[in-house]
């Protein structure tokens, strides 16, 4: 049964794991066309970069959750 369990921990981590890498290229798409205006908004931009390195921590915590250890 907990391998079961893990099973479908590892799947929802997975799902969200996607989810998260497709908001990050999203804010840097964003992130890209606010640069490409010369009316760009600093504060707005410094929020978007903000929010894409948080999303960058979790997608990082999520990979070593499911990226086992290997003792060499």
């Amino acid at each position: 049964m907990n391998a079961e369990i893990e099973m479908k921990t590892d799947e929802v981590l997975r799902v969200k794991l996607a989810v998260l890498q497709q908001e990050h290229r999203d804010l840097d798409a964003s992130i890209e066309a606010l640069h490409d205006k010369s009316t760009a908004d600093q504060l707005t931009l410094q929020r978007l970069k903000r929010q894409k390195l948080a999303l960058k921590d979790q997608i990082a915590r999520i990979e070593d959750i499911l990226t086992p250890d290997i003792i060499a």
